[in-house]
């Protein structure tokens, strides 16, 4: 019985690490069903031209590009994105559960930390420049700090499909119980339906 408890546990082991990161593929990449005659075209990306030489967005914007806007990616375990950020704008504290992400600062200047299993914060104030890697299902954040300078960066993650999940809309906009969070957060409804109301989410008793 022990045995057959140790192998089994080592089968889900080997399971889950197998499993940690994008499969592999067997062939040079993943083409559409039924496609014919690809050229080129299909594995360029041209959502980012203009870019660098737009206005700043009057929020935070993160403009992707993953398996769902460049379909070549499919396979590849890479990806990429920008991440816009006005005077005084905040990237929230969010996941990635597929990836770790290389951070590149191009314009301005960041302020960014990311917390481990441990409860220790990692902070840093970056410059043009400079990079920062936020390991792989850690919290982190980014946040301009000037009140006046915007500041972008560009991202690599190590997936083609990283995924996102932001604590904010998480923890208070997907239904949870007020009770339970109100528990959880060892403070009142009335407090946890205030937290709701500022991300435009509902109670829910």
């Amino acid at each position: 019985m022990a045995s057959a408890l140790f192998k089994l546990t080592c089968f889900f082991l080997l399971a889950a690490m197998v499993c940690a990161s994008d499969p592999d593929i067997l062939s040079d990449f993943l083409a559409p069903v039924n496609s014919t005659g690809l050229d080129g075209n299909f594995f360029t990306f041209t959502g980012l031209r203009g870019i660098f030489d737009a206005d700043y967005p009057a929020n935070f914007t993160v403009t992707k590009a993953t398996m769902a806007e460049f379909p070549p990616l499919n396979g590849q375990s890479v990806s990429f994105a920008t991440l816009e950020y006005p005077a005084g704008t905040l990237n929230p504290p969010h996941i990635h559960p597929r990836s770790a992400q290389l951070l590149f600062v191009v314009d301005g200047s960041l302020e960014v930390g990311f917390v481990d299993t441990t409860g220790k914060l990692y902070t840093q104030t970056l410059q043009l420049a400079d990079m920062f890697v936020f390991p792989k299902g850690l919290v982190h954040y980014q946040y301009n700090p000037s009140s006046d300078e915007p500041a972008m960066a560009v991202s690599a993650f190590g997936s083609a499909s990283a995924g996102t999940v932001s604590i904010p809309s998480t923890v208070f906009g997907t239904g949870i119980d007020d009770n339970v969070l109100a528990k959880g957060f060892k403070t009142d409804v009335a407090t946890i339906q205030k937290l709701k109301a500022g991300l435009g989410a509902k109670a829910k008793n």
